[in-house]
């Protein structure tokens, strides 16, 4: 991933809610380097998703989200 597409994610990581800029912070630093390129098409799409129910979905509450999300979201889930 070239720097501006890292810097586009780490815009979009920064949230209203301080328990997901800490999750997605620390996935950005860490996890989303293994992803090929339609994996970080698909974590950017989950990134559109409002705070809250992106929220419910990485900690865990909710299992709302369209299947092909769901190799992103058990990454953020084990980070």
């Amino acid at each position: 991933m070239d720097r501006i597409a890292h810097d586009r994610l780490k815009w979009k990581c920064r949230r209203g809610l301080l328990e997901l800029d800490l999750v997605l912070g620390r996935f950005l630093d860490g996890g989303v380097n293994a992803m090929d390129e339609a994996g970080l098409k698909r974590f950017s799409e989950l990134l559109d998703l409002p705070d809250n129910e992106l929220w419910d979905i990485v900690s865990g509450r909710s299992d709302m989200y369209a299947a092909r999300l769901g190799d992103v979201v058990a990454r953020l889930r084990a980070s």
